[in-house]
Protein backbone atom coordinates (compact mmCIF):
# COMPACT_ATOMS: atom_id res chain seq x y z
CA UNK A 1 0.00 0.00 0.00
CA UNK A 2 1.73 3.20 -0.92
CA UNK A 3 1.45 6.01 1.53
CA UNK A 4 1.20 9.53 1.38
CA UNK A 5 1.85 12.67 3.71
CA UNK A 6 0.02 16.07 2.30
CA UNK A 7 0.29 19.43 4.12
CA UNK A 8 -2.06 21.61 4.04
CA UNK A 9 -4.63 19.19 4.69
CA UNK A 10 -7.40 21.33 5.65
CA UNK A 11 -7.41 23.14 2.07
CA UNK A 12 -9.72 22.31 -0.35
CA UNK A 13 -6.91 20.94 -2.35
CA UNK A 14 -6.01 18.79 0.76
CA UNK A 15 -9.33 17.16 0.78
CA UNK A 16 -9.87 16.71 -2.35
CA UNK A 17 -6.07 15.21 -2.95
CA UNK A 18 -7.10 12.95 0.14
CA UNK A 19 -10.29 11.55 -1.59
CA UNK A 20 -8.42 10.88 -4.94
CA UNK A 21 -5.24 9.21 -2.65
CA UNK A 22 -7.89 7.13 -0.61
CA UNK A 23 -9.78 6.23 -3.66
CA UNK A 24 -6.54 4.67 -5.17
CA UNK A 25 -5.76 2.38 -1.92
CA UNK A 26 -3.53 4.92 -0.59
CA UNK A 27 -2.94 5.48 3.03
CA UNK A 28 -3.54 9.04 3.98
CA UNK A 29 -1.77 11.12 6.64
CA UNK A 30 -2.50 14.51 7.05
CA UNK A 31 -0.18 17.49 9.01
CA UNK A 32 -2.49 19.48 11.48
CA UNK A 33 -0.81 22.45 12.82
CA UNK A 34 -1.76 23.16 16.69
CA UNK A 35 -4.28 21.17 18.13
CA UNK A 36 -7.23 23.24 18.67
CA UNK A 37 -6.93 23.73 14.42
CA UNK A 38 -11.00 25.23 14.32
CA UNK A 39 -10.95 22.68 10.46
CA UNK A 40 -9.69 19.79 12.52
CA UNK A 41 -13.37 18.48 12.52
CA UNK A 42 -14.37 19.32 8.72
CA UNK A 43 -11.37 17.08 8.17
CA UNK A 44 -12.61 14.08 10.22
CA UNK A 45 -15.93 14.70 8.59
CA UNK A 46 -14.96 14.76 5.11
CA UNK A 47 -12.12 12.18 4.99
CA UNK A 48 -12.25 10.36 8.18
CA UNK A 49 -9.91 7.72 6.71
CA UNK A 50 -7.11 10.06 6.78
CA UNK A 51 -4.82 9.45 9.95
CA UNK A 52 -3.73 13.06 11.25
CA UNK A 53 -0.10 14.12 12.86
CA UNK A 54 0.88 17.28 14.13
CA UNK A 55 3.11 19.48 12.80
CA UNK A 56 4.33 23.22 11.71
CA UNK A 57 6.16 24.32 8.42
CA UNK A 58 7.87 26.67 10.56
CA UNK A 59 9.35 23.51 12.86
CA UNK A 60 11.61 21.31 11.05
CA UNK A 61 11.60 18.72 13.79
CA UNK A 62 8.09 18.57 13.71
CA UNK A 63 8.31 17.81 10.69
CA UNK A 64 10.81 15.29 10.74
CA UNK A 65 8.80 13.78 13.27
CA UNK A 66 5.94 13.96 10.96
CA UNK A 67 7.80 11.87 8.47
CA UNK A 68 9.24 9.15 11.03
CA UNK A 69 5.34 8.61 11.81
CA UNK A 70 3.98 8.60 8.26
CA UNK A 71 7.16 6.98 6.23
CA UNK A 72 5.37 8.66 2.89
CA UNK A 73 5.96 7.47 -0.58
CA UNK A 74 4.50 10.48 -1.71
CA UNK A 75 4.87 13.76 0.40
CA UNK A 76 2.50 16.68 -1.36
CA UNK A 77 3.17 20.41 0.35
CA UNK A 78 -0.04 22.12 0.01
CA UNK A 79 0.89 24.27 3.39
CA UNK A 80 0.66 27.81 2.77
CA UNK A 81 -0.45 31.15 3.50
CA UNK A 82 -2.62 31.30 0.84
CA UNK A 83 -5.14 34.43 0.82
CA UNK A 84 -3.10 37.00 -1.21
CA UNK A 85 -4.40 39.90 0.46
CA UNK A 86 -3.52 38.67 3.70
CA UNK A 87 0.11 38.79 2.61
CA UNK A 88 0.22 42.13 2.48
CA UNK A 89 -0.73 42.98 6.00
CA UNK A 90 1.87 39.94 7.73
CA UNK A 91 4.72 40.03 4.31
CA UNK A 92 6.96 38.03 7.14
CA UNK A 93 4.73 35.56 8.56
CA UNK A 94 3.74 34.82 4.78
CA UNK A 95 7.31 34.67 3.70
CA UNK A 96 7.96 32.11 6.90
CA UNK A 97 4.92 29.77 5.98
CA UNK A 98 4.31 30.02 2.23
CA UNK A 99 8.22 30.63 1.24
CA UNK A 100 10.53 29.02 4.45
CA UNK A 101 8.29 26.38 4.81
CA UNK A 102 8.80 24.65 1.70
CA UNK A 103 12.44 24.81 2.28
CA UNK A 104 12.00 23.47 5.87
CA UNK A 105 9.80 20.68 4.33
CA UNK A 106 12.43 20.07 1.81
CA UNK A 107 15.10 19.47 4.09
CA UNK A 108 12.85 17.42 6.15
CA UNK A 109 12.47 15.13 3.31
CA UNK A 110 16.17 14.88 2.20
CA UNK A 111 16.91 14.10 6.06
CA UNK A 112 14.37 11.53 6.59
CA UNK A 113 15.44 10.01 2.92
CA UNK A 114 19.08 9.31 4.10
CA UNK A 115 20.89 8.34 1.61
CA UNK A 116 18.41 7.39 -0.85
CA UNK A 117 16.80 10.68 -3.05
CA UNK A 118 14.65 8.36 -4.48
CA UNK A 119 12.79 7.03 -1.65
CA UNK A 120 10.18 9.96 -1.43
CA UNK A 121 8.60 12.25 -4.28
CA UNK A 122 7.35 15.29 -3.58
CA UNK A 123 5.04 18.08 -4.80
CA UNK A 124 5.28 21.52 -4.41
CA UNK A 125 1.97 23.65 -4.96
CA UNK A 126 3.58 26.59 -6.71
CA UNK A 127 1.04 29.21 -7.82
CA UNK A 128 0.37 31.48 -11.00
CA UNK A 129 0.79 34.60 -8.87
CA UNK A 130 4.70 34.02 -9.55
CA UNK A 131 3.74 35.29 -13.09
CA UNK A 132 2.29 38.75 -11.47
CA UNK A 133 2.89 41.32 -13.36
CA UNK A 134 2.54 38.76 -16.96
CA UNK A 135 5.94 38.99 -19.26
CA UNK A 136 3.83 36.56 -21.67
CA UNK A 137 0.16 35.52 -22.67
CA UNK A 138 0.00 32.72 -22.49
CA UNK A 139 1.94 31.86 -19.20
CA UNK A 140 4.05 28.76 -19.61
CA UNK A 141 6.29 27.04 -17.27
CA UNK A 142 9.62 28.71 -19.23
CA UNK A 143 7.57 32.44 -18.12
CA UNK A 144 10.02 34.92 -16.64
CA UNK A 145 8.38 35.27 -13.17
CA UNK A 146 7.38 38.76 -11.74
CA UNK A 147 5.65 38.27 -8.59
CA UNK A 148 3.18 41.47 -7.13
CA UNK A 149 2.36 40.29 -3.74
CA UNK A 150 4.54 38.66 -0.58
CA UNK A 151 2.20 35.70 -1.40
CA UNK A 152 4.15 35.77 -4.95
CA UNK A 153 7.46 36.61 -3.80
CA UNK A 154 6.83 33.61 -1.36
CA UNK A 155 5.93 31.20 -4.05
CA UNK A 156 8.62 32.32 -6.33
CA UNK A 157 11.35 31.16 -3.34
CA UNK A 158 9.60 28.01 -2.71
CA UNK A 159 9.56 26.91 -6.48
CA UNK A 160 13.36 27.62 -6.97
CA UNK A 161 14.00 25.60 -3.78
CA UNK A 162 12.42 22.65 -5.32
CA UNK A 163 13.91 22.83 -8.49
CA UNK A 164 17.31 23.52 -6.59
CA UNK A 165 17.19 20.29 -4.42
CA UNK A 166 16.02 18.58 -7.32
CA UNK A 167 19.26 19.53 -9.33
CA UNK A 168 21.42 19.63 -6.13
CA UNK A 169 20.25 16.23 -4.34
CA UNK A 170 18.10 14.26 -7.11
CA UNK A 171 15.55 14.00 -5.20
CA UNK A 172 11.95 13.48 -7.16
CA UNK A 173 11.67 17.11 -6.51
CA UNK A 174 7.98 18.35 -9.11
CA UNK A 175 6.48 21.70 -8.84
CA UNK A 176 2.66 22.04 -10.16
CA UNK A 177 2.07 25.74 -10.96
CA UNK A 178 -1.58 25.69 -10.86
CA UNK A 179 -3.68 28.76 -11.93
CA UNK A 180 -6.88 29.89 -9.99
CA UNK A 181 -8.68 26.79 -9.71
CA UNK A 182 -11.95 26.74 -7.07
CA UNK A 183 -14.76 25.04 -5.34
CA UNK A 184 -17.69 24.35 -2.89
CA UNK A 185 -14.85 24.07 -0.20
CA UNK A 186 -13.55 27.42 -1.25
CA UNK A 187 -13.22 29.45 1.81
CA UNK A 188 -15.05 32.80 1.65
CA UNK A 189 -12.53 35.32 1.81
CA UNK A 190 -11.55 34.10 -2.16
CA UNK A 191 -13.35 36.29 -4.22
CA UNK A 192 -15.08 33.17 -6.14
CA UNK A 193 -16.67 32.02 -3.20
CA UNK A 194 -17.23 35.51 -2.10
CA UNK A 195 -19.23 36.25 -4.89
CA UNK A 196 -21.29 32.73 -5.15
CA UNK A 197 -22.20 32.93 -1.33
CA UNK A 198 -23.43 36.27 -2.08
CA UNK A 199 -25.66 35.82 -4.96
CA UNK A 200 -27.00 32.71 -3.19
CA UNK A 201 -27.97 35.11 -0.35
CA UNK A 202 -29.33 37.67 -2.11
CA UNK A 203 -31.40 34.99 -4.26
CA UNK A 204 -32.70 33.97 -0.58
CA UNK A 205 -33.56 37.22 0.40
CA UNK A 206 -30.64 37.07 3.24
CA UNK A 207 -28.35 39.90 1.62
CA UNK A 208 -28.73 43.50 -0.06
CA UNK A 209 -26.09 43.86 -2.15
CA UNK A 210 -22.19 42.61 -3.01
CA UNK A 211 -18.92 45.07 -2.59
CA UNK A 212 -15.91 44.05 -4.52
CA UNK A 213 -12.61 45.39 -5.56
CA UNK A 214 -11.26 45.38 -9.42
CA UNK A 215 -14.43 44.07 -11.67
CA UNK A 216 -11.81 43.96 -14.73
CA UNK A 217 -9.23 41.67 -13.58
CA UNK A 218 -9.17 38.54 -15.84
CA UNK A 219 -8.29 35.14 -14.14
CA UNK A 220 -7.82 31.46 -15.18
CA UNK A 221 -10.55 29.06 -12.91
CA UNK A 222 -10.62 25.86 -13.16
CA UNK A 223 -12.23 23.16 -10.92
CA UNK A 224 -10.20 21.85 -7.35
CA UNK A 225 -11.08 18.50 -7.95
CA UNK A 226 -9.62 18.14 -11.65
CA UNK A 227 -6.54 20.00 -10.44
CA UNK A 228 -5.67 17.50 -7.61
CA UNK A 229 -5.45 14.63 -10.52
CA UNK A 230 -2.82 16.74 -12.36
CA UNK A 231 -0.76 16.68 -8.75
CA UNK A 232 -1.03 12.68 -8.71
CA UNK A 233 0.27 12.02 -12.13
CA UNK A 234 3.01 14.70 -11.68
CA UNK A 235 4.38 12.35 -8.83
CA UNK A 236 4.17 8.62 -10.78
CA UNK A 237 6.74 10.09 -13.79
CA UNK A 238 10.09 8.58 -14.01
CA UNK A 239 11.32 12.27 -13.91
CA UNK A 240 10.52 15.37 -11.91
CA UNK A 241 9.75 18.31 -13.97
CA UNK A 242 7.45 21.36 -13.46
CA UNK A 243 4.04 21.53 -15.01
CA UNK A 244 1.53 24.75 -15.70
CA UNK A 245 -1.80 23.00 -14.72
CA UNK A 246 -4.93 25.84 -16.52
CA UNK A 247 -7.48 25.62 -18.31
CA UNK A 248 -6.14 28.04 -21.21
CA UNK A 249 -9.20 30.06 -20.75
CA UNK A 250 -9.53 33.57 -19.01
CA UNK A 251 -12.48 35.32 -17.40
CA UNK A 252 -12.77 38.71 -15.67
CA UNK A 253 -14.82 39.46 -12.24
CA UNK A 254 -17.49 40.71 -14.10
CA UNK A 255 -17.97 37.06 -16.04
CA UNK A 256 -17.76 35.67 -12.78
CA UNK A 257 -21.09 37.66 -12.04
CA UNK A 258 -22.49 37.11 -15.05
CA UNK A 259 -22.96 33.70 -14.72
CA UNK A 260 -23.23 33.67 -10.89
CA UNK A 261 -26.30 36.19 -10.95
CA UNK A 262 -28.58 34.53 -14.07
CA UNK A 263 -28.15 30.82 -12.57
CA UNK A 264 -30.39 32.16 -10.04
CA UNK A 265 -32.29 34.15 -12.57
CA UNK A 266 -31.05 37.79 -12.23
CA UNK A 267 -29.79 38.95 -15.47
CA UNK A 268 -28.90 42.52 -14.38
CA UNK A 269 -26.85 42.32 -11.37
CA UNK A 270 -25.44 46.03 -11.43
CA UNK A 271 -28.07 47.22 -8.65
CA UNK A 272 -26.71 44.70 -5.86
CA UNK A 273 -23.29 45.44 -6.91
CA UNK A 274 -20.81 47.75 -5.32
CA UNK A 275 -17.09 48.67 -5.27
CA UNK A 276 -14.76 49.78 -2.38
CA UNK A 277 -11.20 50.18 -2.63
CA UNK A 278 -10.24 48.36 0.63
CA UNK A 279 -10.15 45.46 -1.73
CA UNK A 280 -7.75 46.73 -4.43
CA UNK A 281 -5.03 45.11 -4.08
CA UNK A 282 -1.79 48.02 -3.89
CA UNK A 283 -0.59 46.39 -6.70
CA UNK A 284 -2.73 44.65 -9.12
CA UNK A 285 -2.32 41.39 -11.53
CA UNK A 286 -4.39 42.13 -14.11
CA UNK A 287 -4.16 39.07 -16.44
CA UNK A 288 -3.22 35.47 -15.49
CA UNK A 289 -4.08 32.37 -18.25
CA UNK A 290 -1.97 29.26 -18.50
CA UNK A 291 -0.50 27.43 -21.21
CA UNK A 292 -1.39 23.75 -19.81
CA UNK A 293 -0.04 21.73 -23.49
CA UNK A 294 2.55 20.18 -21.02
CA UNK A 295 0.21 18.61 -18.78
CA UNK A 296 -1.88 17.70 -21.41
CA UNK A 297 1.10 16.26 -23.28
CA UNK A 298 3.12 14.73 -20.71
CA UNK A 299 0.60 13.70 -17.87
CA UNK A 300 -2.29 12.97 -19.96
CA UNK A 301 -3.84 15.58 -17.79
CA UNK A 302 -7.19 17.47 -18.79
CA UNK A 303 -9.88 19.25 -17.27
CA UNK A 304 -13.17 18.17 -16.78
CA UNK A 305 -15.27 20.58 -15.71
CA UNK A 306 -15.69 24.00 -17.85
CA UNK A 307 -15.69 27.82 -15.93
CA UNK A 308 -19.71 27.52 -16.53
CA UNK A 309 -19.93 24.30 -14.85
CA UNK A 310 -17.44 25.51 -11.85
CA UNK A 311 -19.43 28.52 -11.26
CA UNK A 312 -22.73 26.52 -11.36
CA UNK A 313 -22.12 23.95 -9.13
CA UNK A 314 -20.87 26.65 -6.66
CA UNK A 315 -24.14 28.48 -6.31
CA UNK A 316 -26.00 25.06 -5.88
CA UNK A 317 -23.65 24.50 -2.71
CA UNK A 318 -24.15 27.39 -1.64
CA UNK A 319 -27.86 28.02 -1.84
CA UNK A 320 -28.54 24.27 -0.23
CA UNK A 321 -26.20 25.59 2.22
CA UNK A 322 -27.31 28.77 3.31
CA UNK A 323 -30.97 27.67 3.00
CA UNK A 324 -29.93 25.72 6.08
CA UNK A 325 -28.55 27.88 7.86
CA UNK A 326 -32.02 30.28 7.51
CA UNK A 327 -34.15 26.87 8.42
CA UNK A 328 -35.62 27.06 5.33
Amino acid sequence: MARALITGITGQDGLYLSELLLSKGYEVYGLIRGQNNPKLDLVRETVPDVKLVTGDLTDLSSLLRALQVAQPDEVYNLGAISFVAYSWENATLTSDVTGKGVLNILEAVRLYSNDDPSKVRFYQASSSEMFGKVQEVPQRESTLLWPRSPYGVAKVFGHYMTINYRESYGMHASSGILFNHESPRRGPEFVTRKVTQAVARIKLGLQDDLVLGNLDAKRDWGFAGDYVEAMWRMLQQPEADDYVVATGETHSIRDLLDHAFSHVGIEDWSGYVKQDPRFMRPAEVELLIGDPAKAHEKLGWERKVDFPGLVGMMVENDLREQSEHAGR
